[in-house]
Order: C-alpha cells, then sequence, then structure tokens
C-alpha cells in the first residue's frame, strides 16, 4: 500500500528555564502519542534527559499559523520545527558561555547538554551546563528563548506490505481475521511502541472497513444505520492480536529520518482481506463492504 504523507505550515517555540528544564509550544495536537516523540526528539538534539522537556500542544493563540493535525503530518512536521528551535536554543548557549569565558565563540563547543572549551589551549575550564547558562545570563541577556515557522516539505511517501490469514464460514458467511500482520517503513521509528500502535490501529480501521462498515439507507432515502448503535465497526471479538514489522529506511529529508505512519495501515488491508477471503472460498470479492450477506450471495453463486 502507498500514502503520500504531507508537511505544510508549521510553527512552534522553546523555551529554557533557568532550572534548564525545556518548554515546547506547538500548534497541533496530540495523536498517537506525537507528544512524546517530539520531546525525544527535542531532547536528543539538545543531549539531554527527556525528562526536562515539557511539551505544550495545541495553543495556536501563541505561535504562527499550523496546519492541520491530519495528512500523517504531526510528528514528521513539528520534529523539523523543534530541531530548528533546538539548534537555535544551542547557538545561545554557545555565544553565553563564550562572554561567561571570555573567549571567541568558535572556541566552545556543545556537547551532551554542555558547553565546553574546544581544547585544552583554550582555558581550563569546566564545563557549563544549560542550567548554569540560564542562571548566570538570564538577567544581563534574558531568557533564553527560540522560535520557528516554516513550510514542511520533503514528507516523503510511505508503503506497507499487510499479510492476512482469515476463515469464512459457509453457512453464515461471517469471516474470522486468524492472523494478521503489519510490515511498513517508518523511516526511524522514534518511539518504537507508538509506531507499533499506529501500525495496529491503522489496520483495525480497514478491517471494518473491508468486513462491515457501510452507510444503509432505506426506501426512502433516509440513513438506517445513523447511530454507533447500528453502524457495525469491529470490536475486539473480530480482531486477532496484529503482527508488526518496522522495516528503518531513513528518510533524508528529515533530522532524524522518520516518515508519516499514521495513514498508511490503512490503505493494504481491504486488498489483503479480499485475497485472504478469496484464498479461503475460491472466488475473490470484488467490492465492499466483504458482509456476510455478500459472501452468502457469492458462495452461492459459486456453487451454482
Amino acid at each position: 500500500g502507498f500514502w503520500f504523507n504531507r508537511g505544510g505550515e508549521t510553527s512552534t517555540s522553546m523555551n529554557i528555564a533557568p532550572d534548564g528544564s525545556v518548554t515546547i509550544i506547538t500548534g497541533t495536537a496530540d495523536v498517537a502519542g506525537s507528544r512524546i516523540s517530539i520531546a525525544m526528539m527535542a531532547a536528543e538534539e539538545l543531549g539531554i534527559d527527556v525528562d526536562k522537556v515539557r511539551i505544550t500542544m495545541a495553543d495556536t493563540n501563541s505561535l504562527g499559523f499550523n496546519r492541520v493535525t491530519a495528512g500523517s503530518r504531526t510528528t514528521y512536521s513539528v520534529g523539523m520545527t523543534v530541531v530548528d528551535n533546538a539548534r537555535q536554543c544551542i547557538d545561545q548557549f554557545v555565544k553565553r558561555a563564550a562572554e561567561i569565558w571570555d573567549v571567541p565563540e568558535d572556541a566552545v563547543v556543545y556537547e551532551n547538554g554542555e558547553c565546553r572549551p574546544a581544547g585544552a589551549n583554550v582555558g581550563n575550564f569546566e564545563p557549563l551546563t544549560i542550567a548554569d547558562i540560564t542562571k548566570q545570563t538570564t538577567m544581563s541577556h534574558g531568557a533564553v528563548t527560540a522560535s520557528a515557522s516554516m513550510n514542511v516539505t520533503g514528507a516523503g511517501p510511505g508503503f506497507g506490505l499487510h499479510i492476512v490469514d482469515a476463515k469464512v464460514d459457509e453457512e453464515t458467511g461471517r469471516t474470522d481475521i486468524t492472523r494478521y500482520t503489519v510490515v511498513e517503513d517508518a523511516g526511524k521509528a522514534i518511539h518504537p511502541l507508538q509506531v507499533e500502535g499506529q501500525y495496529q490501529g491503522g489496520a483495525v480501521q480497514g478491517i471494518g472497513w473491508a468486513l462491515n462498515e457501510e452507510y444503509v439507507y432505506g426506501e426512502d432515502g433516509r440513513l438506517q444505520n445513523a447511530s454507533f448503535l447500528d453502524y457495525r465497526m469491529p470490536v475486539t471479538s473480530d480482531v486477532p492480536m496484529i503482527d508488526t514489522v518496522i522495516v528503518e529506511v531513513p528518510n533524508p529529508r528529515h533530522p532524524f529520518g522518520l516518515r508519516g505512519v499514521g495513514e498508511v495501515p490503512v490503505v493494504p488491508t481491504m486488498a489483503a482481506i479480499g485475497n485472504a477471503i478469496g484464498n479461503a472460498i475460491g472466488v475473490r470479492p470484488q467490492s465492499l463492504p466483504m458482509s456476510p450477506p455478500k459472501l452468502l450471495e457469492i458462495i452461492d453463486n459459486r456453487n451454482s
């Protein structure tokens, strides 16, 4: 299956407190664990523990324009701007450390959350942590802050492969999925458990689309299943444990190599289940949903 992911307009800001903690403000909502993934990328870029990073999400009043929270774009796009925020802050740390030590900026290096002398000939200075720098310079230079607004491009396509085993009760037309495996390229799985959940959630959505979900209209043109009581969505008993295989081919357009993964898993589901049903009953269904009444009709036509 193929899905062309999106980037789009994205704005974020980063604020460093005197205790060295980091607050990031984004204009997108937290979907599927994007909060922790964004915090992890910021912590990695700054060289600090992720516990020191706090995320305030969906605060559009405090930022420039943000595109929708959709299109498998959130972690990808916000990650780009947050990395830019972090690099701006690092530049400020280096500048302030150079002033504290009274050395040129190119005599200071930043690594693992600290500013250090670039070499032994610079001077015998103890490393300065983020907290050390902000405590000493906030009164004279103000807080360390950064903001970024960009039209993020280079999201790149997403690809996935689904493998399904199913059995069909030829008396009732019911399909039971006995095994399901999702294989998908995440680029780089920032938080593998969250990526796995995205794969599984997308597959379940596709299972509903494939087997049961449809609008039913009466002869008077009125929708007959307008509530969740009547609209047949997948429940726990409809879904097996979904196995996942995370393939990582880094996206060269992103600092951490990631790709959007949220919507790709929906794409192959219907075709994969259709193939499994075709293997089970000898005839591949050609329309959705592949519900019991449709399968019974296919089986009757096959037998006749």
